[in-house]
């Protein structure tokens, strides 16, 4: 398999001009977002469509979608024209799981519902308590979320935070309550504002609200130490816990879609990811630029879909 800058060598060896093709595109591209603006996914967006835009020389318009686990906008792409011009902004639930979690199973399928453009970032989390509760770590955690009835809170059903939490549930023993919020924003407001008491959240979103203090570290998803925390622990290092769980963002386009438009798109969203700057925006935030090829990134789904979707099944038997 060719490697992703390869490929984009080969795109823009047979392309006129800048790289792309001239009649594509020849209007606005719209990257549809399953989550209100200031999430994970949405900030993702908002770092990837300038250059883009640069790159195919028409604008690119963020547009959010929320509600449904992600499905009102994986729905809407789907039924979208398949030219090119509408695009699935996707993460891990909205794509994988939420049709399994919302009790929709026909509503689309990754696979054949969908064309495969790229990846865009990898993102591990951290479990915080809010500031004020007083716990310093797991086992203090899951002691008192059952026992005291301490919420968590997630940015939807199906999402990695809502199945991490789930995991961590099934490997603690512990009964906390999960409760789940259109999308990132909505749920650390809730945190931070009382409402809840701990969750997990992505890096790109949560490292603000621990750096001002509002929030306590007390693990991080990802196999290995993230480097902007580097005194918190991963849950395999906590003691009880042997599971890693991070998130992706990724661009998608509705099946059908002709090769060309894929090509081009792909080719623009992986030079977007090559660039310093956009590598350097993401990692102030905790994530990855991560560009991979078509190919790759329906690969990468694959091993996702299979591992967390025993996990996902277990859930929805356990309701």
């Amino acid at each position: 398999m060719k490697s992703w800058k390869n490929a984009i060598a080969a795109v823009l060896a047979v392309l006129p001009g800048t790289g792309f093709a001239a009649d594509f595109p020849s209007e606005p591209v719209t990257l549809v977002v399953p989550y209100p603006p200031g999430g994970n996914v949405d900030s993702a967006a908002r770092i990837i469509a300038p250059k883009m835009e640069e790159l195919l020389g028409q604008p690119i318009v963020v547009e959010n979608r929320a509600g449904a686990g992600g499905m009102i906008a994986a729905e809407y792409v789907k039924n979208a024209d398949a030219d090119g011009y509408t695009l699935f902004m996707a993460a891990n639930g909205p794509l994988l799981f939420a049709p399994m979690t919302m009790n929709r199973p026909d509503a689309y399928d990754w696979e054949t519902d969908f064309e495969a453009i790229g990846t865009v970032s990898i993102t591990p989390m951290a479990l915080t308590v809010r500031e004020g509760v007083g716990i310093t770590d797991i086992d203090e955690l899951m002691s008192r979320a059952g026992e005291e009835n301490l919420l968590m809170a997630s940015p939807g059903a199906g999402t990695t935070n809502h199945l991490a939490a789930e995991k961590l549930k099934a490997d603690s023993g512990s009964d906390f309550r999960i409760v789940h919020y259109k999308g990132n924003a909505p749920s650390i407001a809730s945190l931070v504002g009382g409402e809840t008491a701990f969750s997990f959240d992505q890096m790109s979103v949560i490292l603000p609200y621990i750096e001002d203090g509002s929030v306590v570290p007390l693990a991080v998803t990802s196999s290995e130490r993230v480097p902007a925390l580097p005194d918190v622990p991963t849950l395999k290092e906590s003691g009880q816990f042997d599971f890693a769980a991070v998130t992706f963002t990724g661009l998608l386009a509705p099946a059908g879609t002709p090769e060309e438009a894929i090509e081009a798109l792909s080719a623009a969203l992986n030079e977007t990811l090559a660039s310093d700057d956009i590598v350097a925006r993401f990692a102030d935030l905790g994530s990855v630029a991560s560009p991979k090829t078509p190919a790759e990134f329906d690969d990468f789904l694959t091993e996702i879909d299979d591992t967390w979707r025993p996990i996902v099944a277990e859930v929805n038997a356990n309701r």
